[in-house]
């Protein structure tokens, strides 16, 4: 096989597989090959991917040591999106009244929630995980890329329980959104006790909803090590979470005249 076939042979299935640990053997011995040739191959595409800002290829050695592809985004590309985003929610015919906003073909656009996902996965790249963690709806296409970019499994927090869950934890929050009481629910066969978790969700207000996944994880001893959300409100300036990172900030809804102001998260900060 030409070297420039194999190359591509090699970053296709690494690119496909996002953060899925190989082993050097696996390509060695796929395409029969020794690892200087392999080790070479692989600082070329390093090169590659160096210059566009999409990734980058990471090796590890020792016991359970191999090497993957770990995806990126470059921070212009970050900035295109959290505009095109901003823009978007601009829009004053998504008002519908009572403070909230018409989404839907925004967070299942796929390809805007992919570059979305990059977003975080990069900002999260360090963040102990064994969990993504979201709510139903909404939230769910957001985080189930942003899963499939760091290979990890998606758990989805359930409003009611379902028959085919078997059994469930069930906890009761107060929903500043809806200003009522709600109650979710989560599969007890969906996680393990004692492991770490990042919330992927849509939208915040006052982070009610996320401290209730927060409550109801801890009923595991599950850790949330990180929260994502695409678009926080501004007020109320204090949460009911001590952290999270929003891509853009609703500043304000003026339902009268028919504006919404969406300002972006420009350093991409945590708060």
């Amino acid at each position: 096989m030409k070297r420039n076939i194999r190359i591509a042979a090699i970053v296709n299935e690494l690119v496909s597989n996002p953060s899925t640990n190989y082993s050097m053997n696996y390509f060695c011995d796929k395409f029969d090959i020794s690892k200087p040739s392999l080790s070479e191959d692989l600082q070329l595409v390093n090169e590659v991917l160096s210059i566009y800002g999409n990734g980058y290829i990471k090796s590890t050695t020792g016991i359970g040591g191999g090497i993957k592809f770990i995806p990126g985004i470059s921070t212009d590309d970050c900035f295109i999106i959290q505009k095109d985003l901003a823009n978007r929610l601009s829009d004053p015919d998504r008002i519908l009244g009572g403070g909230f906003l018409y989404t839907n073909d925004i967070l299942y656009d796929t390809h805007l929630i992919n570059k979305m996902a990059l977003i975080f996965s990069r900002e999260f790249s360090s963040v102990e995980a064994d969990y993504v963690v979201t709510v139903e709806t909404k939230g769910i296409p957001l985080a189930s890329s942003f899963a499939y970019v760091m290979n990890l499994p998606l758990i989805v927090i359930r409003r009611e329980a379902k028959y085919a869950e078997d059994a469930t934890v069930s906890i009761n929050y107060f929903s500043g959104s809806y200003e009522r009481i709600q109650r979710m629910s989560i599969s007890k066969r969906s996680v393990n006790p004692d492991k770490k978790a990042i919330i992927i969700d849509d939208f915040m207000r006052g982070g009610g909803s996320l401290k209730g996944v927060t409550e109801i994880l801890q009923e595991f001893n599950i850790e949330v090590t990180a929260v994502g959300v695409a678009t926080a409100q501004r007020d109320p300036i204090k949460k009911k979470i001590p952290f999270y990172l929003p891509l853009t900030i609703l500043d304000k809804i003026d339902e009268e005249n028919k504006k919404i102001f969406v300002s972006i998260n420009k350093d991409l900060k945590q708060y």
